[in-house]
């Protein structure tokens, strides 16, 4: 398949990377994801060798980081063939939470934070988390959070309640979102600041079973409590109160990833959907295929991933082009698209597979529990129409009384 928007770069590693996805990872995921993360790491790792001959390692990042240095629209037209496979961007070097946490890293960390994690992180020897949620306030309205960072001479203390820390099971090190200047503006008290794991205080609580599955490692979500956490002052991202400007810088191009993640798993779901439809026999010689019901769905769901394609590579068109500014309306809009057009697209996959869809016989029923936060995180969908529609309605002004 050629991508829909070809450059040179495209049409040299488009093929590679889909190869490697289908002929490599492909007939690995029943295997290792049925087993604990640890080994399933130790495999995805000694797969680097093969996985930096495609060119695509550290695919969000430039040729200077051990990048291939990719336009966001290049980048995502290669993270959708990743998202075909639950392995695809951890063996490439570019999941997330780390992908983020690496741009900040270069942009904002100290030469001796750069040595220390950036480098690691780079060469895919340690993992780190994310850690801004918290249980006891609302994640839609993220201004509202009661983790503190105290200035005590050289080193903050660090006090409060995280949750749902992606992946901070094994990891080397979190970027913590905390108040910093409780007296500051809304969007000026909180910043970002450094702490390794095995710092005492750092206590990761459980990971929070998902759908029943808690699972470990890179595969799940930490409930964390910071007790009295010391860092070196050193260990601040940017300038004291920068949090939620880091946090914005952080989340456009991450959309952009998750929603092309997001279409990666649809195509894969219709492709199985149609597999599924075109050999299940229904007796009497006919089959799936035949019922007029499982067409629709074929043909609303091809539809609707194409749709959504494009809106993304729109966005990322808009992003490159013009900037995280010019392109907001647009990044508020694929996240809620994108995040039901995955859903419904599973769901109907799902559903051609009959009891087979919800067992884990297929990948179809770990998308489903994994992927169904698409909707949550990142900003509820609620939160993404609202906001999109008062973008919008500026340019509506109410009439004169």
């Amino acid at each position: 398949m050629i991508p829909y928007f070809a450059t040179d770069k495209l049409r040299r590693m488009y093929p590679i990377v889909s190869d490697f996805v289908e002929k490599t990872l492909y007939p690995l995921e029943k295997e290792v994801l049925g087993l604990p993360f640890k080994q399933t790491e130790s495999l995805l790792r000694a797969l680097k060798p093969e996985v930096m001959r495609t060119g695509a390692w550290n695919l969000y990042h430039s040729q200077a980081h051990g990048g291939p240095g990719l336009t966001l629209m290049e980048v995502a037209q290669i993270s959708e063939l990743l998202g075909r496979s639950p392995l695809g961007h951890y063996a490439f070097n570019c999941q997330a939470p780390d992908a983020g946490n690496i741009e900040l890293l270069i942009r904002y960390a100290s030469d001796e934070i750069k040595t220390r994690y950036l480098h690691p992180l780079l060469a895919g020897e340690i993992r780190s988390c994310f850690s801004m949620t918290e249980p006891e306030f609302a994640g839609s309205n993220p201004v509202n959070m009661g983790t503190t960072a105290t200035r005590d001479g050289d080193d903050y203390i660090i006090n409060g309640h995280k949750w749902f820390t992606s992946s901070a099971d094994g990891a080397a090190f979190a970027i913590v979102m905390c108040i910093t200047d409780p007296e500051a503006g809304p969007y000026q008290r909180a910043s970002m600041i450094i702490v390794p794991t095995d710092t005492p205080g750092f206590q990761l609580i459980r990971n929070i079973p998902i759908m029943g599955h808690p699972g470990e490692g890179y595969h799940s979500h930490a409930e964390i409590r910071y007790d009295q956490v010391r860092v070196p002052a050193s260990h601040l991202l940017g300038p004291e109160g920068a949090g939620f400007v880091l946090a914005q810088q952080r989340l456009g191009p991450g959309r952009i990833h998750h929603c092309m993640r997001w279409i990666g798993i649809c195509e894969r779901s219709l492709d199985l959907m149609c597999r599924r439809a075109a050999a299940r026999e229904m007796g009497d010689g006919r089959y799936l295929s035949d019922k007029q019901t499982v067409q629709n769905w074929i043909a609303e769901s091809r539809a609707e991933i194409d749709a959504a394609r494009l809106m993304v590579l729109h966005t990322a068109y808009l992003m490159q082009t013009q900037g995280d500014q010019t392109a907001a309306i647009q990044v508020s809009a694929i996240k809620f698209f994108v995040a039901n057009v995955l859903q419904q697209v599973l769901d109907r996959a799902i559903q051609v597979h009959g009891a087979m869809g919800i067992t884990d016989d297929t990948i179809l029923s770990y998308w489903y529990r994994e992927e169904r936060g698409a909707r949550i995180y990142d900003g509820p969908d609620e939160v993404h129409k609202v906001s999109l529609a008062k973008k919008i309605l500026k340019n509506y002004p109410h009439p004169a009384p």
